[in-house]
C-alpha cells in the first residue's frame, strides 16, 4: 500500500530516504531545473556529463523519451539514487489532453519501482499540474489483500514545480488525489466486501468527514416510495438496494437554492440477473459496475473540500446488486418507475439504466436542480463509440456538453460527445404493453445514445422546466488492467466548480 504526499517543489523535504526519483518534464520546459532541487534533497552531486545528456533528451511526437542513471549519494541508508528522467511528447491531437496525462500515467507505471519513490512533475501551468499529479497518483492503488503485502507501506512523494501552482491550487490537487484513490479502492474491492450495506457505511464515513447531510432509503422503503427500477434490480440480493443522498449546503444557501446533482450507478456486482452473464460474456470483473457511483462519491468529496461552492451540491448513489434468486426480476416483468412510467423488462442485464432512471427522477423532483449529471459504467457499446480512454457524453444542452469536453481535457478524464437525437432513438424502446422496454430493438442503432435516452425518458418534467442534463458513460475508462482507475472524480469535481 502506498502513502502519497503531494507537495510544492519549494522547500520540499522527502518523506523518507531518497532511493528512486522519477522526473517528468513538459516538452516546452526542458531546463529540468526541478531536478537540481531533488539533487540537494537527496544529497547528490550533479555530474558534469548530465547537462549534455539532458540536452540530448529531445521530445518525441507521441510517447515519452526517457533516460535513467544511478548517482552516488551522501545519505545514510542509500549510497546510490536511481534517477529516471522523462520528457513528454511535443504534440497532441485535438481530442487529447495538453497535459499528456495518459503518458504521465504510463511513464510512472513503467518506472515507479517496488519501493519508495519521488515523482517530480514540471508542467506548463496549473491546469497541467492538476492533471499530471492525478495521473501519477492512479498508479498506486490502495486495495491489496495479497498475503503479507497489505501492511507494507510505500512512501510516494509527488512534487509539483512551485512556479506553476499556488498553495490554494495545491490543496485542490491533494483533495482530488485523495478521492481518486478512494474511488479506486471502492472499485477494486470484491463484492463479498463491498456490498450494499458496506457501501452505505463508506458513504456515511465520507458524509461525516465533510459535515454533509446524508439520507438513506433502503429495501422495502424504496418499494413503498415507488422506486420500481432500483428496488426491482436489487431485490434478489441478500443486501437490499438503497438510494443514498449526500447533500452539502454552502453558507447562505437553503434547500430551495438551485443545486447541482451528481447521480451514480452503483451496481456492486452485476451477474446480469436472469439474462445471466457467463465467464465468456463478461461476468468476471463486474465488481467494477459501481464505478460511476464511486466517481460521484469522490467527486462530491473533492468539490466540497475545496470550500468554494456557492450552490448546493447533491451526490446520489443508486446502489444495488443485480443478483439471481427466486425474487429476481424476469424478462417480461413490467416495472413502475419513480417517474410513474412503466417499463417492460426485455433484458435484466440492462439494469444500470433502471436504477439511474429512478435516481435522476428523484433528483429532478426533490432536489431543485439546475443541472443533473449522471455517470455510469453503462454500456459495452461505449467502448466501440468512444474507446477506452474517453467517456461518452449524451447531453440535452450544447454548452454543458462543450464544457464537459473541455473539463475532460483539463483534468485528463477525457470525454467525447455521442449523437443526441431523441427523435431517432425513442422508438428503440417501443413496447406493446408498457410505456417502454428497457433494451433496444436494434443493437446497430447508436446503442450508447439509446441507453442515455432511456434515462432521459424519465426526466420529461425536468426538461419541460428548462433543466440541463448530462449523461456520462465511462464503461471503458473506469477500469484498466483489472484495476479501478478513479475515472470521473476529477471530471466531476472540476465540472462542479465550473458550474458553480
Amino acid at each position: 500500500m502506498a502513502s502519497i504526499t503531494v507537495n510544492l517543489l519549494a522547500g520540499f523535504k522527502p518523506s523518507s530516504v531518497v532511493k528512486h526519483v522519477l522526473a517528468i518534464s513538459s516538452s516546452a520546459d526542458r531546463s529540468f531545473a526541478p531536478l537540481r532541487n531533488i539533487f540537494a534533497a537527496s544529497k547528490v552531486t550533479e555530474p558534469e556529463w548530465l547537462t549534455a545528456a539532458l540536452a540530448n533528451l529531445t521530445p518525441l511526437k507521441e510517447t515519452a523519451n526517457t533516460i535513467d542513471f544511478l548517482l552516488p549519494s551522501a545519505q545514510e541508508g542509500s549510497p546510490f539514487v536511481k534517477f529516471v528522467v522523462a520528457v513528454l511528447p511535443s504534440t497532441y491531437s485535438r481530442g487529447n489532453s495538453p497535459s499528456h496525462s495518459h503518458v504521465v500515467n504510463s511513464v510512472v507505471k513503467a518506472n515507479k519501482g517496488p519501493g519508495d519513490v519521488v515523482i517530480v512533475v514540471s508542467p506548463n501551468d496549473a491546469t497541467a499540474a492538476f492533471a499530471q499529479a492525478c495521473a501519477a497518483s492512479r498508479c498506486f492503488p490502495l486495495f491489496n489483500l495479497k498475503s503479507g503485502q497489505s501492511t507494507v507501506v510505500t512512501n510516494v512523494d509527488i512534487v509539483v514545480d512551485s512556479d506553476a501552482v499556488s498553495a490554494a491550487q495545491l490543496s485542490v490537487i491533494r483533495s482530488n488525489v485523495e478521492n481518486i484513490r478512494l474511488a479506486q479502492r471502492l472499485v477494486d474491492m470484491p463484492p463479498n466486501l463491498l456490498h450494499v450495506d458496506s457501501y452505505i457505511t463508506e458513504a456515511r464515513v465520507v458524509a461525516e468527514k465533510l459535515g454533509a447531510e446524508i439520507l438513506v432509503i433502503q429495501g422495502k422503503d424504496l418499494e413503498e416510495q415507488g422506486f420500481g427500477g432500483l428496488f426491482g434490480v436489487g431485490k434478489a440480493s441478500e443486501h437490499p438496494p438503497a438510494l443514498v443522498v449526500l447533500s452539502h449546503y454552502p453558507q447562505g444557501t437553503t434547500k430551495d437554492t438551485p443545486s447541482v446533482c451528481l447521480v451514480g450507478k452503483g451496481i456492486v456486482y452485476d451477474t446480469g440477473g436472469l439474462s445471466i452473464k457467463t465467464p465468456t460474456s463478461g461476468m468476471c470483473g463486474m465488481k467494477m459496475d459501481m464505478g460511476g457511483s464511486a466517481a460521484v462519491l469522490g467527486g462530491f468529496a473533492a468539490a466540497v473540500t475545496a470550500g468554494t461552492l456557492t450552490a448546493p451540491l447533491h451526490a446520489l448513489l443508486c446502489i444495488a446488486e443485480n443478483s439471481v434468486d427466486e425474487r429476481s426480476i424476469r424478462p417480461d416483468d413490467i416495472l413502475t418507475m419513480l417517474s410513474g412510467k412503466t417499463v417492460e423488462v426485455n433484458n435484466t442485464d440492462a439494469e444500470g439504466r433502471l436504477v439511474l432512471a429512478d435516481g435522476v427522477h428523484y433528483a429532478g423532483k426533490y432536489l431543485k436542480p439546475r443541472v443533473i449529471i449522471d455517470i455510469a459504467t453503462l454500456t459495452g457499446a461505449q467502448l466501440i463509440a468512444t474507446g477506452k480512454k474517453h467517456a461518452a457524453l449524451f447531453c440535452n444542452d450544447e454548452e454543458l456538453e462543450a464544457l464537459a469536453v473541455q473539463v475532460g481535457k483539463d483534468t485528463g478524464d477525457l470525454t467525447f460527445p455521442l449523437l443526441y437525437a431523441p427523435e431517432f432513438h425513442k422508438n428503440e424502446f417501443r413496447s406493446q404493453v408498457a410505456d417502454m422496454k428497457n433494451s433496444v430493438a436494434d443493437r446497430g442503432n447508436a446503442q450508447s445514445s439509446c441507453a442515455g435516452q432511456f434515462i432521459a425518458n424519465h426526466l420529461e418534467d425536468y426538461f419541460a422546466a428548462g433543466g440541463k442534463w448530462l449523461h456520462v458513460d465511462c464503461a471503458g475508462p473506469a477500469f484498466a488492467e483489472d484495476r479501478g482507475t478513479g475515472y470521473g472524480v476529477a471530471l466531476l469535481s472540476q465540472l462542479t466548480q465550473r458550474l458553480n
